[in-house]
């Protein structure tokens, strides 16, 4: 599908994946509703592109009322793309996480793109052709110490994303689960930082990324992972997971080391989205 002359409503728009993303859709001539929750971000975006090619939308998407103005305003426009790209992390030992850390991270994560592509899928299905696009994670297919509550979320938003392509497989609406591997945004803590320098985890510029993302979505790839050896590990967890298993434990203690003091990061829903893969 050829962005040029579409509209696309893109969540989490403000972030280090999200802006770079959206500057990437407005090059191919789209035109992007930018959700998130801050006012500023958002506007810094439209006045950096073309007059009316970036619209704002600010609204928080874990309430009820911010996914019904989101729908008012996809309404008004009527897009042929929603692209899920906001996220909350969480790094940490699973026991040091309390319960609404745990509750705000599946509800920003999983429960709320499930709401809101529910809500937004009978104005999708109005265009002649339409994809719907989850901005998922390595941590999506293989769950990672550290990260037990960050991979539930992503593992969940990928089954429900292929569950979703085979459902509506005989439509014209097309679901694609994109994972990036490690980039150099903020939505990643010194804690995380530190972890990846250690195990030696490549990094990618928000900026490759958002074109690797955007490329996938015009061919229309329904799966993608980011980068090697992320991709293989990826493939071999889920073909032979006890290999993985033995690599991973040989890495835990410095996974310990470095999220001993570190609890689910309370980044704003609908912020930077940025995905972390620690190499096995």
């Amino acid at each position: 599908m050829r962005l040029h002359g579409k509209q696309v409503v893109l969540t989490g728009a403000s972030g280090g994946i999200g802006s770079a993303l959206c500057a990437q859709l407005v090059k191919r001539g789209a035109t992007v509703l930018a959700v998130g929750r801050s006012r500023e971000r958002l506007q810094r975006l439209a006045m950096q592109a073309p007059s009316g090619q970036v619209v704002p939308v600010v609204a928080d998407l874990a309430s009820a009322e911010g996914r019904q103005h989101l729908r008012e305003q996809a309404q008004a426009h009527t897009p042929s793309s929603l692209i899920l790209a906001h996220a909350q992390s969480a790094f940490g030992m699973f026991e040091g996480q309390s319960e609404a850390d745990l509750q705000r991270l599946l509800e920003t994560n999983l429960t709320a793109p499930m709401l809101l592509l529910n809500a937004l899928l009978p104005i999708l299905q109005r265009q002649p052709q339409a994809s719907v696009v989850a901005i998922g994670s390595t941590f999506g297919s293989l769950g990672f110490p550290g990260f037990s509550a960050y991979s539930a979320s992503k593992f969940g938003l990928r089954g429900l994303f292929e569950a979703l392509a085979r459902e509506y497989a005989d439509r014209p609406v097309e679901f694609l689960y994109l994972s990036p591997r490690a980039t150099r945004t903020p939505f990643n803590n010194a804690a995380v930082e530190a972890l990846n320098h250690e195990l030696k985890v490549a990094q990618d510029d928000p900026e490759v990324v958002a074109a690797s993302l955007a490329d996938a979505i015009e061919r229309g790839d329904r799966r993608l992972q980011i980068g090697w050896p992320e991709k293989l590990f990826a493939r071999i967890n889920g073909v032979l997971p006890s290999l993985v298993d033995g690599s991973l434990r040989k890495q835990l203690a410095v996974v310990r080391r470095h999220a001993g003091t570190t609890v689910a990061d309370p980044l704003s829903h609908g912020e930077p989205h940025h995905e972390t893969s620690p190499s096995p």
